[in-house]
């Protein structure tokens, strides 16, 4: 009787144990995710509770002011939040073709031997500290640009009708597209990397049963590995979009933080991150302090609705994929 009545005594104790262990990993999982939400919460409050004065004052025009003058205390975030959108979005353009390239170069093309030493050296890339790539960008990139690129992009593109007032200007080498092409350069470590990953997921036999129709290599790339991996390269490139949207210290050393609106590409600007770490030690009024908080909560904001509409996008990838 003792020997049918121990074994399920002792399995009982077992379950009970393993329904506690399994209470307790549930709370711990939900615990780290609701962590994550009240740090975010807590983060955009406190950025609006430091700017609620410059808020109070400016009011939505706040966005669309191109004023910045410290000592009448006028301030407005239009010309940081167009440094910041148009570096991020020519920073893009460079990135994610090249990135394509070399996710395309590792996975399709490149000998055996070859994929591991390239694959290390783009995750070197990766850790290098963004100060190291602004201090390149200021000492080497920024004095090759103006004594030979932008000499001959304003000679030439600048006349071009449209599209010329954005490749026009003094050629002094500091400016968007300078901060443009440090910033691609940052990203396209992270964007190949993802794209490289998700492009060693697609199945072998797609891609050979393509290449036995008839395809080409670009065909093969175009019409299977990408609509295979879409929504994760998407992803990929909205991460680096992130990255480059809250970049400061590489922006900052080759943007020229100079507060004004122009079309030039090639002339000096300003972004949010920059802004912020060029004057907030400056600040000596608390009217000062706080745009500068509001301004870092307009980055806060604009990095939200980006990566918004990435879970948007990726969101309806899904569905069309599922149906």
């Amino acid at each position: 009787m003792n020997a049918t009545t121990l074994p399920a005594a002792a399995l009982s104790d077992r379950d009970a144990k393993d329904a506690r262990a399994d209470r307790g990993f549930r709370w711990l999982v939900t615990a780290a995710g609701i962590f994550v939400l009240v740090a975010l919460i807590a983060v955009a409050f406190s950025m609006l509770w430091g700017g609620r004065e410059a808020l109070q004052k400016f009011g939505l025009g706040f966005l669309f002011s191109k004023a910045w003058n410290p000592v009448e205390l006028e301030f407005g975030a239009l010309v940081p939040i167009y440094g910041t959108i148009v570096t991020a979005l020519i920073a893009m353009m460079i990135a994610v073709p090249v990135s394509f390239g070399i996710a395309m170069f590792l996975t399709e093309i490149a000998p055996k031997w070859m994929r591991g030493t390239v694959g290390a050296a783009i995750e070197l890339l990766a850790g290098i500290p963004s100060i190291i790539y602004g201090m390149w960008g200021l000492f080497v990139l920024v004095p090759v640009l103006s004594e030979h690129i932008y000499p001959w992009i304003d000679a030439n593109m600048g006349q071009w009708p449209i599209v010329g007032p954005l490749f026009s200007g003094p050629p002094i080498g500091l400016g968007m597209l300078t901060a443009g092409i440090v910033l691609a350069i940052m990203v396209i470590p992270f964007i190949s990397s993802v794209m490289r990953e998700v492009f060693l997921t697609v199945p072998g036999r797609l891609k050979e049963s393509a290449y036995a129709l008839g395809s080409t290599r670009w065909e093969v790339v175009w019409d299977v590995v990408l609509p295979y991996t879409r929504s994760a390269v998407i992803g990929g490139i909205f991460l680096g979009l992130g990255r480059a949207l809250g970049e400061t210290m590489a922006v900052t050393f080759v943007l020229g933080n100079a507060h004004e609106l122009t079309a030039s590409l090639l002339m000096p600007g300003n972004s949010i991150a920059a802004t912020i770490a060029n004057e907030f030690a400056e600040a000596d009024s608390e009217m000062y302090r706080s745009a500068l908080i509001l301004l870092g909560a307009v980055l806060f904001l604009v990095t939200f609705v980006v990566l918004s509409i990435a879970r948007l996008m990726l969101r309806r990838l899904a569905k069309k994929e599922g149906n």
